[in-house]
């Protein structure tokens, strides 16, 4: 239960829905105990009836009929509370499912970029949906079916013994049979139940991983071989889920065969108690009975209840695995800081933790507010990494990034990233509109606005093009598109910010030469006062930046302007030679 204790700090979040809760449970049960009263009371009455010879019908037939209308009216009353007490109780665990989902998903959204290569996208999601419904199963129905429980027995146990206590330490002996077998089944559910959810994430990661991959796997006629991989992953997971249920199935039949026990044992000693005198009415067996069924429930969920547990014990530990890991990127400047954009890397060295590469090695240079900085080099050179720095995805191994001459780690996090538009090297997205998509970089953006940067992209004439324009929503991922139409839409939504800093990585790659230069002339005059980084394999794209950077290896073998690097012999010179004889030949 160790791994459920984190769930406490929600009980106390909650304490008053908890404690009228509780208090109703306690309420409804003691209505509900009048119903064995008043039956006993009536079989007394009849047996008093026929003892006496010159009885009158009249008043033992008043006598039941108040009876049966008391029985009527606590049942009524007591099932009035019972409903209370579920929606107080579950109400509850809707909020502490909404709470906890939420507290997942913040701490998902904090996670550095390290733990998303770790990690499966359906692993996350089976976490956040499967797990934290079964922990919701724990604090609504596994939490009020203990408290009624436990409430039950309690009032039962001590309406029976001021009855008979002889009688009712004969009713209780299956007790003990019933808690060995409960401890026994619980802790082979926990087991049975952990590599049951493990292997339900397998699924969900692999059926995820498939649906992204969809025209990948149709293009390469691979259908058939991908559904045999799931019907071999579902075989496995289905057959830990029988295991599971296997466990589960013997709770129901054990509770109620002990009850069944429990109820022999009273019929036998209860009559033999009664023929011998020790207990005054055959009324007092017939009491006894119904309280023994009045615990049949409880004592049949406790199975239940005990297998709801042990599932969210396994499901809260998978869940607290996340929750405890700290984010490797942390704000340590609460403070409010303004960025104007100036960038500086002294000796900056990198390295990816999970595959040991050194992506960067002492890499120095400055930019001005205003001034355009180009970066070249071949494919795994290091260029993408100098922009993830500067967004802060990752933390220098060694060195320092100055951001206006302040350490970057000594910049609030989050007004360091508000004042940065990006394209990214892969254009992600959203399955939205595509005015939409734009005015992720702008929430309150004005449509004027929102064409604006879209006209900037050069994108505006293929967005009116579509049937909804610019309302035309896309599939996943921007499926819907094309490469680069995806890229420009990327790069409005980056424009429509105004942020002080724009990072482009290679986002131009899709486009034809002549797009690229019109987008390229838009942001000569849209850069003029933020400071600009353009990650290219083209000397088209860098050629009209204050500085340009060729990198090789992590390292800096080339640093100046155009005119200075196609006249100095190098990687520069050549690529630009290679890339105008190419745009001769087309």
């Amino acid at each position: 239960m160790k791994e459920l204790h984190y769930l406490n700090k929600y009980f106390v979040k909650y304490k008053y829905s908890f404690l009228i809760g509780i208090i109703t449970t306690i309420v409804a049960q003691i209505f509900s105990l009048f119903t064995p009263k008043l039956i006993s009371k009536s079989f007394k009455a009849i047996e008093e009836f026929s003892r006496e010879a010159n009885a009158n019908p009249a008043i033992i037939q008043k006598e039941l009929i108040h009876n049966i209308l008391l029985i009527i009216a606590t049942t009524i009353i007591a099932g009035f509370l019972t409903f209370l007490m579920r929606q107080t109780l579950i109400v509850m665990s809707r909020h502490i499912e909404f709470d906890l989902k939420n507290e997942v998903f913040r701490q998902y959204e904090n996670l550095s970029q390290n733990f998303y290569k770790q990690n499966r996208t359906g692993d996350l999601m089976n976490r956040i949906s499967e797990d934290v419904g079964k922990v919701r199963m724990y604090v609504g129905p596994a939490v009020m079916y203990t408290i009624n429980t436990f409430i039950r027995f309690t009032i039962v146990i001590v309406y029976m013994y001021n009855v008979s206590p002889r009688l009712t330490l004969y009713a209780l002996l299956p007790l003990p049979f019933l808690s060995y077998a409960i401890f026994k089944l619980s802790s082979e559910i926990n087991i049975r139940s952990t590599i049951f959810q493990q292997y339900l994430s397998k699924v969900s990661s692999f059926t995820q991983e498939v649906f992204s991959g969809i025209r990948v796997i149709k293009a390469y006629s691979l259908e058939n071989q991908y559904q045999n991989n799931l019907i071999n992953l579902s075989e496995e997971s289905k057959t830990k889920s029988l295991h599971l249920a296997k466990v589960q199935s013997l709770f129901g039949p054990l509770m109620l065969a002990l009850i069944g026990v429990s109820n022999l044992v009273v019929i036998y000693f209860g009559g033999m108690m009664y023929i011998n005198g020790s207990i005054e009415s055959i009324g007092t067996i017939a009491e006894f009975i119904l309280y023994i069924n009045m615990l049949t429930w409880p004592v049949a969920s406790l199975g239940w209840v005990s297998s709801m547990v042990q599932e969210a014990e396994a499901s809260q530990k998978r869940i607290n695995e996340f929750l405890k890991i700290q984010p490797d990127i942390q704000n340590s400047h609460p403070e409010k800081s303004i960025i104007n954009g100036s960038i500086e890397f002294k000796n900056v060295s990198f390295v990816y933790d999970d595959t040991n590469i050194k992506a960067l090695d002492k890499v120095s240079f400055s930019i001005k507010k205003g001034e355009t900085l180009a970066i070249l080099g071949k494919t795994g050179a290091g260029k993408s990494s100098v922009l993830s720095l500067i967004s802060r995805l990752y933390d220098v191994t060694d060195g320092e990034i100055l951001i206006d001459g302040i350490s970057i780690k000594n910049t609030n996090l989050y007004d360091l990233r508000n004042s940065i538009g990006i394209v990214p090297q892969d254009a992600f997205l959203f399955s939205d509109s595509i005015k939409n998509n734009i005015k992720f970089g702008k929430e309150n953006a004005t449509n004027s606005e929102v064409e604006d940067a879209a006209k900037k992209a050069v994108v505006h004439d293929n967005i009116i093009q579509f049937n909804k324009e610019y309302e035309t929503v896309l599939g996943e991922r921007g499926i819907t598109i094309s490469g680069g139409q995806k890229q420009r839409v990327s790069i409005a939504r980056a424009l429509i910010k105004e942020a002080p800093i724009l990072l482009l990585d290679d986002c131009l790659s899709a486009v034809d030469t002549e797009t690229e230069e019109a987008i390229l002339n838009n942001l000569l005059s849209y850069c003029k006062d933020k400071t600009t980084i353009l990650v290219s394999h083209r000397v088209s794209s860098a050629k009209n930046a204050d500085i340009i950077l060729i990198i090789k290896q992590g390292k800096i073998i080339q640093q100046g302007s155009h005119n200075q690097l196609i006249n100095e012999k190098g990687y520069y010179s050549e690529l630009y030679l290679k890339q105008l004889s190419e745009k001769e030949l087309s």
